[in-house]
């Protein structure tokens, strides 16, 4: 029995998943990540803490599982995208590693903007703070002497492959979001590495995302039981490792993400460059296709704050206490969820989320609603403006760790007014997608009989969209008072 390997370098954690050939979970392990934000706008990891929890993952794998170990044919990469890992002459990190959510870079972002004015048709975006291209920009200004010893610039789980197999590779799909690629060609651009104080021969070698990145080191398939010169995929970018663990890989596929942030994620064999309203374009892991993003910064972590706030033990009891409960519409408070800025519409690092509409009977759910709500509304800002770019949005799944909440995904289907199917293997995202491109890499297939089963379906819930309506009303208000406009 085939059997692949999906390690998914996320924000929160590193989780590893072994498939077999039809896609059926035989084993997974986790290991928990922490964010450092020690200014203002600052959200950093060091690079050493990703390997930490990658080898840790493969570690228990191996002492739990070793006969499933000793059968995988190949490992797949995902991991969060656009973060910057300085890398010397010894490989060693240089500096903590900026984050996707990191908003330091608006003046670069604006600089960037105003000299070269083809950047997003060439990009496939405008620069925007939590992107690799002005961070480095940041960087190179801030910081000199640490681009000066930089050797390489390498992205999350490119830094854990740089770990695993010693080669400096990444993927067209996840190198595109960097803002440093000629993205309809596939290439590095010269022109932007220069202008954000670099030059391409920092960067990591590119393969398509099914495609062989390396070798697993001998030391390390020892350690992990695994096979001498296991081939290593090149793997993607969580979105489009999401992508294809949903089996969004046709023109009109689109996903919702539920994960650490939030992500509207369409596929469109197209290349239409986003000008505006915080959008994005990159290559998808599928060649020929491109993905249309929206993100919003703060989703399921949205609720894991306001859980910890409230001193919830069980998110999951937490979310069943709230389905339960029978709140009338003006019972329930107006949360705009911008706790690290917002990316679309209004591309604004410097948003803050607001709770409004408190009464003096509300209490730990009707707040808890007004997260599950206002990161609905947020996805539903991301649907409009991809709907307003020309998206060819038919079918959209949700995925991630927000998908286990049914009624969550019910809010968002009423809000946006579309259905979403729920895939059989939905919570697994990004890890299975690894697995999926490990498979290609190997020869297989990028989908498995999983992806033909049947998927449930949730339906907008006609009674309670008037309501939400009235409250997304409020929440746009939000912003603009917020912002003083």
């Amino acid at each position: 029995m085939s059997l692949y390997l999906g390690l998914d370098i996320g924000t929160s954690a590193v989780k590893a998943i072994i498939v077999d050939a039809e896609d059926r979970e035989q084993a997974s392990a986790e290991a928990l990540l922490s964010i450092d934000r020690p200014r203002p706008l600052w959200s950093e990891q060091h690079p050493d803490a990703w390997w930490t929890a990658a080898a840790a993952v493969l570690d228990r794998l191996a002492a739990d599982h070793p006969k499933l170990m000793s059968g995988i044919a190949a490992i797949g990469l995902s991991g969060q995208m656009l973060g910057v890992a300085l890398v010397d002459a010894s490989g060693r990190p240089i500096r903590p590693a900026p984050l996707w959510n990191d908003g330091r870079a608006a003046a670069e972002c604006a600089e960037l903007d105003s000299r070269l004015p083809d950047f997003a048709e060439l990009a496939g975006a405008r620069p925007m703070p939590g992107f690799s291209a002005p961070k480095i920009l940041w960087l190179a200004r801030h910081e000199p002497d640490a681009i000066r010893r930089t050797r390489r610039i390498l992205l999350p789980k490119d830094y854990v492959r740089l770990c695993l197999t010693g080669d400096a590779v990444s993927d067209r799909a996840d190198a595109s979001a960097t803002l440093l690629m000629d993205t309809r060609a596939g290439v590095w651009s010269p022109r932007l590495a220069e202008a954000c104080g670099i030059a391409t021969d920092v960067l990591p070698e590119l393969v398509e995302s099914g495609m062989i990145g390396g070798t697993l080191r001998p030391e390390l398939a020892q350690r992990f039981g695994l096979r001498v010169h296991l081939p290593v995929a090149g793997g993607a970018g969580d979105n489009m490792a999401g992508a294809v663990g949903a089996g969004v890989v046709r023109t009109g596929n689109a996903f919702i993400s539920l994960g650490t942030s939030g992500v509207y994620f369409v596929a469109n064999d197209r290349f239409v460059p986003a000008r505006g309203q915080g959008m994005h374009t990159h290559r998808h892991a599928v060649p020929g296709l491109f993905g249309q993003h929206g993100c919003v910064l703060s989703a399921a972590s949205a609720l894991t704050w306001i859980a910890c706030i409230l001193g919830v033990a069980s998110i999951e009891r937490f979310l069943a206490e709230i389905e339960a409960a029978n709140f009338s519409p003006a019972e329930i408070p107006v949360f705009s969820p911008y706790l690290s800025g917002e990316r679309t519409p209004h591309d604004d690092p410097l948003a803050s989320a607001t709770l409004s509409n408190l009464r003096a009977a509300a209490g730990p759910l009707h707040i808890g609603r007004a997260v599950l709500e206002g990161v609905a509304f947020a996805m539903a800002d991301c649907h409009d403006a991809l709907t307003e770019a020309g998206a060819p949005i038919e079918t959209i799944a949700l995925i991630g760790g927000g998908a286990r909440s049914r009624f969550w995904g019910r809010i968002i289907a009423t809000v946006i007014d579309r259905p979403l199917q729920l895939p059989p293997l939905a919570p697994l995202g990004p890890a299975l997608g690894a697995a999926r491109l490990a498979r290609q890499a190997s020869g297989g297939a990028l989908t498995g009989e999983a992806e033909r089963n049947a998927t449930i379906t949730l339906e907008p819930d006609a009674p309670s969209r008037a309501g939400l309506q009235e409250r997304r009303a409020i929440y746009r208000q939000h912003y603009a008072k917020m912002r003083g406009s």
